[in-house]
């Protein structure tokens, strides 16, 4: 018998093998080698993929807006920021400092345009003030510049944004192809949002600005809207017409008559209602400094409660740089004004009592009530007038001995008002708002606000009261006020602040 081949053989058996089911094919191999076991690790689900890659795509295209998102742009005479900002409201802001800001609803999408009024180029606006028929074409320019920068903002935004959600996407996921997909959805979104603001477009959103800040007292800065033509291109002509008028108000603004006070002009402070705030003495110390002031007047209110264990809060007085006025206030009580009158520097007025300090004579009337609960006693109207008799009459000696007084100091305004006619100016407090008012006699009235933003209870409204106070300008021959600025900051918890300046009707150019 012929031999088979060994390679036959081999043949023959994987055939054979082929040809038993693969239950058999399992046993049998089975038992000659084992098989390593594969575990499958879970796979996370399509959706949670999907929100991942969505807040990737978003937080990479917010950096890159920030990072990289602003241009800035010559505008006419001022240098400009344009930005692109995410947001739930869309529209647009423009900033124009220090004026204030207005915010216009010209479209409704997820991005928000910021365009930030930097400073006056001082070359140019100079330029605009030395030819003023330049003003005319102006507006031609500041549309121009605008095209240009919008464009430039919308170039830029989309690398912004693209880069950004790519870089974060491959910094989170590690693969290109995950990362590119990332940009690519960034894109995307952008491109929606441009067709959102794009179908939503206003341009009659000019006609109602909403202003704030100075701004929120001259809404003809936007010009004469009512006259728009409602195209397109309309926001891009009111935004030039908003820059040109900009430029004559700086203009206007620093060449305005106004009141500058002379080296010899005694500067009065008048704060009131403190109520135990002690951020009040720094903010006390800073305006001495600052307005280079003569005196202090303190018209009452200074403490909260009227007890000894108070005391201690009005050591800083002497300190702050200047002479120090007081009369007591309804939550003043005589154990208060008798710590007042032994701190240095201190002059406690009462009963009319008068004296001349920094050049200037005051009298004053310390408050008949001692009322730190704000309750109501039977007769307070009663008692405030009387108060206010006694220093009317003690006016009337002073100018009969030769030394008539120039400012008077009574607590509560009830009580002021009954020295109409008696001495040319009145200081008073109590009522935490400011005001000024010539009385029927001549003697003008000046109600302080609070100081120190009404103290412990500056949270009792819906917003904490402002810090409150003014800088009497009076001349040094004839006494009389010849301007007053009125200083307020924002309240606890806020960082506002302003100062206006007024003149006498009598002053006023």
């Amino acid at each position: 018998m012929a031999r088979v081949p060994a390679a036959v053989l081999n043949v023959r058996s994987i055939l054979n093998a082929l040809r038993k089911p693969p239950r058999a094919l399992a046993s049998q191999y089975g038992r000659r080698r084992s098989q390593p076991s594969v575990e499958l690790v879970p796979q996370p689900h399509p959706w949670t993929r999907a929100l991942g890659l969505v807040a990737v795509v978003l937080m990479g295209a917010w950096l890159g807006l920030l990072i990289v998102g602003d241009v800035r742009v010559q505008v006419g005479p001022m240098n400009t920021t344009m930005t692109l900002r995410p947001s739930l409201t869309g529209g647009t802001k423009i900033n124009v400092s220090p004026l204030g800001a207005l915010q216009l609803d010209s479209h409704h999408a997820p991005v928000r345009l910021d365009v930030n009024v930097d400073q006056l180029d001082p070359e140019r606006s100079q330029a605009l003030v030395d030819h003023p028929e330049r003003l005319s074409g102006l507006q031609d320019e500041v549309a121009t510049d605008v095209e240009h920068g919008t464009l430039d903002l919308a170039l830029r935004s989309c690398v912004a944004v693209v880069s950004g959600a790519t870089a974060l996407g491959l910094a989170v996921y590690r693969r290109p192809r995950r990362a590119l997909g990332a940009g690519g959805l960034a894109l995307t979104l952008l491109a929606a949002c441009g067709g959102t603001a794009y179908a939503t477009w206003n341009p009659e959103s000019v006609l109602e600005p909403k202003f704030s800040g100075l701004l929120s007292s001259a809404p003809s800065l936007v010009g004469n809207a009512r006259s728009i033509v409602t195209e397109f291109d309309v926001y891009q002509k009111e935004l030039a017409r908003l820059v040109t008028n900009v430029t004559k108000l700086y203009d206007v603004t620093s060449t305005l008559p106004a009141y500058q006070p002379d080296p010899t002009t005694i500067r009065v402070l008048h704060v009131s209602d403190i109520h135990l705030n002690p951020a009040s003495w720094k903010i006390i110390a800073s305006l001495v400094e600052q307005y280079k002031v003569n005196v202090i007047v303190d018209s009452g209110d200074t403490m909260d409660h009227g007890t000894a264990a108070e005391n201690g809060f009005l050591d800083p007085i002497p300190d702050l740089g200047a002479p120090y006025v007081w009369v007591r206030g309804n939550h003043d009580s005589l154990t208060t004004q008798r710590y007042m009158e032994g701190l240095k520097r201190v002059h406690v007025l009462d009963n009319g009592k008068a004296e001349t300090i920094a050049g200037l004579r005051f009298a004053g009337m310390g408050d008949p009530q001692f009322t730190p609960d704000r309750s109501t006693s039977p007769g307070a109207d009663e008692s405030q007038e009387a108060a206010g008799d006694r220093l009317a009459a003690a006016l009337r000696e002073q100018r009969a001995a030769g030394t008539p007084v120039d400012l008077a100091i009574a607590h509560e305004p009830s009580a002021a008002r009954e020295v109409d006619g008696e001495v040319p100016m009145i200081l008073s407090g109590h009522l935490h708002h400011q005001e000024m008012e010539v009385m029927k006699k001549g003697t003008r009235l000046r109600v302080e606000g609070s100081t120190g933003g009404s103290g412990l209870r500056a949270v009792e409204g819906k917003y904490p009261d402002p810090i409150e106070a003014s800088i009497l300008y009076m001349d040094r021959d004839t006494r009389r006020l010849q301007a007053w600025d009125e200083i307020k900051l924002g309240g606890l918890g806020l960082t506002t602040a302003e100062v206006s300046r007024h003149l006498p009707e009598d002053k006023r150019p």
